[in-house]
């Protein structure tokens, strides 16, 4: 095992709805005007954090590009469930939020501009709630920033995520670390 602090790891498979999604052979994943990307077995016993590195173009805007947390290939959808604080800033607008539902928010999303996000699950694979955190960059006018924290009530494990949107489409390429305990 690698002397790293982060493990670049390989999903057992992609499900997608789309165009197209593949595994790279370095782990990361590559995919093509998606509504719908699950990455199933990238969550495991090895690790109890991971980070998750996202570079993405959606046909939409301000929508929001979601997720669920899955095990087996099937998405927990439990009613508000997720609950998220979000902090928002904008040229020198600042706003925030917070909600419960049966998904939560991976990033925002942009039609115009490239968006960045880095995101931390924090024990998803233990039988136990599951927090999550995201900070993004998207080009709308401006830069603008996004900071979302959500947890999520189930006491369940989990071995992977469901991005997903309300409408539209999402390409780009994901990419997901396991934290060395």
């Amino acid at each position: 095992m690698s002397k790293n602090g982060l493990i670049l790891l390989t999903p057992t498979s992609v499900d997608h709805t789309g165009t197209s999604a593949s595994i790279s052979a370095n782990g990361s994943v590559e995919f093509s005007a998606c509504s719908e990307l699950r990455l199933n077995g990238v969550f495991s016993a090895d690790y109890d954090n991971y980070m998750v590195v996202a570079r993405h173009l959606a046909t939409f805007d301000g929508q929001g590009w979601r997720f669920r947390l899955s095990s087996g290939g099937a998405d927990n959808s439990t009613a508000s469930s997720y609950t998220r604080q979000t902090l928002s800033a904008s040229s020198t607008s600042i706003s925030a939020g917070r909600a419960s539902s049966d998904f939560a928010v991976f990033s925002g999303a942009d039609d115009t501009q490239r968006a960045g996000t880095v995101g931390y699950f924090y024990g998803p694979f233990l039988a136990q709630p599951t927090a999550f955190r995201s900070v993004w960059v998207t080009g709308y006018a401006n830069a603008y920033l996004g900071d979302y924290a959500v947890t999520h009530n189930q006491s369940t494990a989990y071995d992977g995520f469901n991005l997903y949107t309300f409408t539209g489409t999402v390409s780009g390429r994901v990419a997901v670390y396991g934290m060395r305990k």
